[in-house]
């Protein structure tokens, strides 16, 4: 089994602070707060992330809306008990996080930060979830598929993630339970959520697109099978 928990999960950021932070909870007597964070995608358009922040990474003077920052960190999930159901939420967890004056100095020396990239996670996790193979009204082919992702403590957190043509076709044939590493962006989705009383609100989804994949041989600790779509969701 693969415990290399940070090899597990690991992504880059580089975007613009679009809010003001705010409390989200205390562990142990430290502090965490979420911000949002605006990133570029190629198509000129951008996702709106939230990050999860240590009051130990805080710099107030720096962490200002409308800031560049780079986030590295993990994409990660936990439970929302809300109007007596469960809710998965997302975050991005930060563990480094440069701000804008230290950018290009740390990009020189640092080559998991390439300015180029805006947005790149990876993922190694287990299929728990049969993924869910269609076609869109235009033929466009999608797979959803829900990872789950080992973390430390015997924890681990479940990814929503879309794939796109070859990669959708590669995900019908996965079974649950199988290995895989994805490699894609973090991605932000507005949708309408309807209730029986006919209320409609507008909400936000976060998942990963993935522009790379392939199973994991665990005993081996290699691919054995791979695809991979030059096209992503941005192409949409």
């Amino acid at each position: 089994m693969n415990t290399n928990y940070l090899d597990n999960n690991h992504l880059v950021l580089v975007g613009k602070i679009t809010s003001e932070k705010r409390f989200s909870h205390e562990i142990y007597g430290e502090s965490f707060y979420i911000f949002d964070l605006e990133v570029p995608r190629l198509s000129e358009t951008f996702d709106i992330i939230p990050v999860t922040i240590s009051e130990r990474l805080i710099n107030d003077e720096e962490l200002q809306i409308g800031k560049k920052i780079v986030v590295k960190g993990q994409f990660r999930s936990y439970n929302s008990y809300e109007n007596e159901k469960n809710r998965l939420i997302l975050t991005v967890f930060a563990k480094d996080i440069i701000f804008e004056n230290e950018i290009e100095e740390r990009a020189k020396e640092d080559d998991e930060i390439n300015l180029d990239v805006s947005n790149e996670v990876v993922l190694i996790g287990h299929i728990c979830k049969k993924p869910i193979y269609r076609k869109t009204p235009f033929g466009r082919e999608i797979a959803d598929l829900l990872l789950a992702v080992n973390r430390a403590y015997s924890k681990s957190d479940y990814i929503p993630a879309i794939a796109w043509g070859r990669n959708a076709r590669f995900c019908d044939k996965l079974e649950v339970g199988a290995q895989v590493k994805a490699i894609g962006r973090v991605q932000s989705r507005k949708y309408e959520k309807k209730y029986e009383d006919g209320t409609v609100i507008e909400r936000v989804a976060y998942e990963v697109s993935i522009s790379s994949l392939e199973v994991i041989d665990e005993k081996e600790g290699e691919g054995t099978e791979r695809a991979e779509e030059t096209q992503t969701a941005e192409a949409v």
